[in-house]
């Protein structure tokens, strides 16, 4: 275990002002983002007594190798920063509320020329708004079919869409009346587009105004005689107020508020949120995550407060920057005028005044106290418990799983600590052509996938066939190079400042000047052109290569060439899904039902997935390509775009040669080549 008094500032270097601290590791990753009124007293607080920490905190700041600070003018700026700084730098030791993907929305793509509306989960897109989000998705399927009738959007994808417009007929749902079928001409773009603004203002709340529209114009029908007319508007009416039924009345008409609860146990904390708009219950969602401890410790209020300003920093700085990509939504419609939570932080003024200046008019924040709030808030800490409960009933095993099996594979590889960064590799080709290899990263037994790659290798000259052992080295050594460079770099400037290592030397940053930004910047893992941390300059604890002895000897080779030391390298071959170590004639025998075998079979296993994408997509680019690359005077641009123009090349080649010249670009001449050259394949 590492002594944090090895990096503590000096007594007395420490300011007392408000700032924002980062916590980095040895390989100046930043670990930890916090916030303080007085950043000598929280700091203190790290380095007092290392037992008598929250376990978190004392893994983090065992792991941590230096502490930096930030001063600012007030404690609105440190919230600001606080969370620009979690969004910049992913730190591991913070609890990140992320937007759980399982919770479908209803998205609406503005950003198409005839907007599509449909169920999804993931992670928001510019030029997209979403609804919810909803607690199952056959909630909104239902919701969204009342509505058609009423709102007759496409819901087809855009294949579907093409399809039925090649033929010139609708859909069924275009038959039935649930579609306008814009597909087919039976309304123009822009009466289109009329039709899903209506949506979405029904779905933001906008309700009232377009019920009563529908009476008077049914009432109109009616004494017009226009019976027809009159029972489809009587019909859509009901369709609205069937809707309108599904979302209950809690509070009362007009109020826009979020209701917050948390239910926390020693090591975890759920946090729910009801969002209520216009006195309805527009939406529902959840996290359980990690405490980072930092609650606990905190001397700004209770542990309930700390969780309070935690998540309303940055659940609803994520909301406004989401609200940013989406041309309709403004952050009024994601920051409600009202936020009630279960306890107020110390400094709830300052965060109040942050909401504030979001949202662009008042926020209050305030404890409901009494009457159908205080109601709703209890039903909501009902939701937080029973969330926290079923997580522990179903996360218990995968957690244990994980840690076992980190345990298991440094027991049986002898390895000095449990392999909390894993990278495997795996290449994939047809024959030697088109050799592709990727590389995935698995942190504390789980995916990161904003760091796998994709490497393309060098074939062999004159055609030749690349092996695998061959590409194994070639990937391993592209991988590690950089890796050497820098700590090459490192040990330079070192030498040069006379200094043991500029890790422990880090101290305290408040407002640098040249110097000091260049020393930053000239820091293992940060990318001097930019100051911030490089996403992929952090060595693994283990490398573990798709293959057996042959492949396993190729990656060490390596290794052994640019004097890295500190990863251990295995391989695991398919057949048998043996292990093999660098140097022993024998593999490793793990039991084929032990956590460890299927931890390292999942990485292998996710490694070949990708490189198969990667390597599917580049044969299709090539295959797609190498037909029209015997035309003179067809580049890479004009052939992208006639592709993409007609879908495919089998389309392309039974174009006419007009049809042809109506791609930018491509001229009489061209296109009569296009054809020759397609048609003699």
């Amino acid at each position: 275990m590492a002594d944090p008094a090895r990096y503590r500032p000096a007594p007395g270097t420490i300011p007392v002002e408000p700032g924002v601290y980062k916590f980095r590791d040895a390989h100046q990753r930043v670990i930890y983002v916090g916030k303080a009124k007085s950043l000598r007293s929280r700091l203190n607080s790290y380095f007092a007594d290392v037992a008598s920490l929250h376990p978190r905190t004392k893994q983090m700041v065992t792991t941590a190798a230096s502490v930096e600070w930030t001063v600012v003018s007030t404690e609105v700026e440190a919230l600001q920063l606080e969370y620009n700084w979690i969004k910049e730098f992913d730190p591991r030791f913070n609890v990140r509320y992320r937007d759980d993907k399982s919770y479908p929305v209803l998205a609406v793509t503005l950003n198409e020329e005839y907007p599509r509306l449909f169920v999804y989960r993931g992670a928001r897109k510019k030029g997209v708004r979403y609804f919810g989000p909803y607690a199952h998705a056959w909630a909104i399927r239902e919701t969204l079919d009342l509505l058609l009738r009423v709102f007759p959007a496409r819901t087809c994808s855009n294949g579907v869409f093409k399809r039925h417009n090649q033929i010139g007929r609708p859909c069924l749902l275009g038959y039935i009346d649930k579609c306008s079928a814009p597909c087919v001409g039976r309304v123009t773009a822009d009466e289109h587009s009329r039709i899903v603004d209506d949506f979405c203002d029904f779905l933001a709340g906008r309700t009232d105004r377009m019920v009563r529209d529908l009476e008077r114009r049914m009432h109109e029908a009616a004494e017009d005689l226009d019976f027809e007319t009159a029972a489809r508007l009587r019909d859509d009416v009901q369709a609205l107020r069937r809707a309108l039924e599904k979302q209950a009345v809690v509070l009362g008409t007009g109020t826009d508020a979020d209701v917050i609860a948390f239910a926390t146990d020693e090591l975890e904390v759920a946090v729910q949120i009801f969002h209520v708009r216009d006195g309805r219950v527009r939406g529902q969602r959840g996290w359980v995550v990690d405490k980072s401890g930092d609650a606990v410790d905190t001397a700004s209020g209770g542990e309930a407060a700390a969780l309070v300003e935690q998540f309303l920093t940055q659940f609803y700085g994520e909301q406004v920057s989401y609200a940013d990509q989406s041309p309709d939504e403004q952050p009024a419609t994601v920051v409600p005028r009202e936020v009630l939570v279960p306890e107020l932080p110390a400094d709830h003024e300052q965060i109040q005044e942050w909401l504030s200046k979001l949202r662009g008019s008042a926020v209050q924040l305030r404890v409901p106290q009494r009457g159908d709030k205080k109601a709703l808030a209890e039903t909501v800490q009902r939701n937080a418990a029973e969330a926290l409960a079923q997580h522990k009933l179903k996360r218990a095993g995968d957690l244990t799983s994980r840690s076992q099996a980190l345990q298991d594979i440094q027991d049986a590889l002898e390895l000095d600590s449990a392999p909390l960064r894993i990278e495997c590799v795996d290449i994939s080709h047809v024959q030697g052509t088109d050799v592709v290899a990727s590389l995935v990263v698995f942190e504390d037994g789980l995916p990161r996938k904003s760091e796998y790659r994709h490497y393309a290798i060098k074939e062999a000259a004159g055609g030749g066939r690349s092996d695998d052992v061959g590409s194994i080295a070639e990937v391993t050594r592209r991988r590690f190079y950089r890796l050497r460079k820098e700590r090459d770099e490192i040990e330079r400037e070192e030498l040069d400042d006379g200094v043991a290592s500029p890790l422990v030397d880090a101290g305290a940053v408040t407002e640098p000047d040249d110097a000091d930004e260049l020393e930053i910047t000239s820091r293992p893992g940060i990318d001097p052109r930019t100051g911030r941390p490089r996403r992929f300059a952090y060595p693994p604890n283990l490398y573990v290569v798709d293959g057996g002895a042959p492949q396993v000897a190729a990656a060490a080779e390596v290794l052994d060439e640019l004097g890295i030391t500190d990863v251990a390298v295995v391989g695991l071959a398919k057949r048998l899904e043996e292990v093999w170590v660098p140097g022993e004639p024998d593999p490793v025998i793990m039991p084929r039902n032990s956590e460890a075998l299927f931890l390292l079979q999942r990485v292998r296993d996710e490694a070949h997935r990708f490189a198969i994408t990667f390597h599917r997509s580049k044969r299709s680019r090539r295959m797609t390509a190498s037909a029209l690359d015997s035309v003179r005077g067809l580049g890479a641009a004009r052939r992208t775009a006639l592709v993409t123009h007609f879908g495919s090349v089998a389309k392309l080649k039974e174009a006419t040669v007009e049809q042809i010249t109506e791609v930018p670009g491509i001229g009489v001449a061209t296109a009569k080549a296009v054809l020759a050259a397609l048609r003699e394949e």
